[in-house]
């Protein structure tokens, strides 16, 4: 019998497909708003103010949740390292999904006046919130019961929440316009999206409820060493590794988010695409991103984590460069090749992260200190760029915009190289005291 016959039970699969269909139902929660703010939010909650500053607020909504996924990764860390990752993804799925629908039933500024952008905003804090604690977990859930050889394979289920997410955002907000009128969108039919969200609550509850603790957290618990707050342990520990890290992955969610979210808003506002149009776009983009993030993860099995994030990497520096020249043609066709080819790069990269970051940290405080690694990304790539990419273009023009993401792939670039490779090392062995922390280099 072969040394991994044990982890192709069913249990192995079950967490899998339950760390997948968590993933998915969280960037689905959260996408749907990414993509309402590029379609409706400006209009809907902030009226009063011109088309561009419109955009460029209803974004600024979007980008309060990543300031707060940090927290969020802290927070839900700390339980999560000490009382189980189950028993702390129940929680981040719950919160999510109830702020999800709240923001479905969420009155307009037409309505209630200035209390409705407040309310969205609590609700938008209170998704970064529990987006912030998903990642970390779903990917442990994978990584720490994963046979050694086959870490990248499995941990590859949780990296295509964002792509599934995204395709399936995409999906609902596609059939619910072209079931209406847009004057009926505009005014309550976006809502269907948030609202269908209690169903995935539902799903993603019953399949966490029926997952069992990740095997080296439990061997852990057992060892009952004492132990200072995860917190303290990741950053005094691990600094180098948090900091890396989070340049590393920067690069995936500054070009994740101009795909997801700059784009619709682009193709509609920009490009005069229709909104079906850009939304069947969308779908495509996703599919793109699934698919490179499934070769992402298979090869870093075989090649290293570190190569297939630097071959990633390198693409979208590239690209960046070529993706508003290919836009500028104009043509619908145009905007799909810049939009999904943008997430090539993405997919290469990020596929094998779900096994890269928990590889680089100590069990005992490892959802924090990939969780926060993971959402300090999202605040340098995906908070600031949507924002960054609207006033750009608007003054600049979209060359601007290329050359920025050209520069934040560049110091992902820098931080892959000065990480260490992982792929060979026991996960129980990670972390900064660890005889397997030492750099090594890049085989070209």
């Amino acid at each position: 019998m072969s040394v991994s016959q044990p982890h192709q039970s069913p249990p192995m699969r079950r967490l899998a497909w339950a760390s997948m269909l968590g993933t998915t139902i969280e960037f689905y929660d959260f996408l749907i708003y990414g993509t309402a703010a590029a379609l409706v939010f400006n209009k809907t909650f902030f009226p009063a103010l011109g088309t561009a500053a419109a955009t460029t607020l209803s974004f600024a909504t979007l980008g309060v949740a990543f300031v707060m996924r940090p927290l969020g990764a802290i927070l839900f860390g700390h339980f999560g390292d000490r009382i189980g990752r189950k028993k702390t993804l129940v929680s981040t799925l719950l919160l999510m999904g109830l702020s999800t629908v709240a923001v479905g039933l969420l009155p307009t500024t037409g309505q209630i006046g200035i209390l409705a952008p407040i309310l969205l905003v609590a609700l938008r804090i209170c998704q970064g919130l529990a987006v912030g604690g998903e990642w970390a977990g779903a990917t442990l859930l994978t990584a720490e019961n994963a046979p050694p050889e086959k870490r990248g394979t499995y941990a590859l289920y949780p990296q295509l929440g964002p792509s599934l997410g995204f395709v399936l955002a995409s999906a609902t907000f596609l059939t619910t316009r072209l079931t209406m009128s847009a004057e009926s969108f505009a005014t309550w039919g976006w809502r269907i999206p948030f609202l269908l969200s209690i169903v995935l609550i539902g799903v993603g509850l019953y399949m966490r409820m029926n997952i069992e603790e990740t095997a080296t957290f439990r061997r852990e618990t057992r060892a009952a060493k004492p132990r200072r707050t995860p917190l303290f342990e990741a950053v005094t520990r691990q600094p180098r590794e948090i900091a890396l890290g989070a340049g590393a992955v920067s690069m995936c969610f500054a070009f994740y988010y101009i795909g997801v979210t700059y784009l619709t808003s682009y193709g509609t506002e920009q490009l005069g695409l229709s909104t079906p149009t850009v939304l069947a776009v969308g779908i495509g983009t996703g599919s793109t991103l699934a698919v490179t993030t499934v070769i992402g993860a298979l090869y870093s099995d075989r090649v290293g984590r570190r190569r297939m994030m630097a071959i990633g990497t390198v693409y979208s520096i590239v690209f960046a460069l070529l993706l508003f020249p290919i836009l500028s043609i104009g043509s619908t066709w145009s905007f799909v090749l810049g939009a999904c080819l943008s997430q090539v790069g993405v997919g290469l990269a990020y596929g094998p992260v779900g096994a890269q970051l928990p590889e680089l940290f100590a069990t005992r405080y490892r959802y924090t200190g990939a969780g926060l690694s993971y959402n300090l990304a999202g605040v340098l790539g995906g908070a600031v760029t949507p924002l960054l990419a609207v006033q750009l273009e608007a003054t600049v023009g979209g060359g601007a915009v290329g050359v920025y993401l050209a520069g934040v792939a560049a110091v992902s670039l820098l931080c892959v190289l000065a990480t260490r490779e992982t792929h060979r090392q026991s996960i129980d062995s990670a972390g900064a005291d660890s005889p397997t922390a030492v750099t090594q280099p890049v085989v070209a």
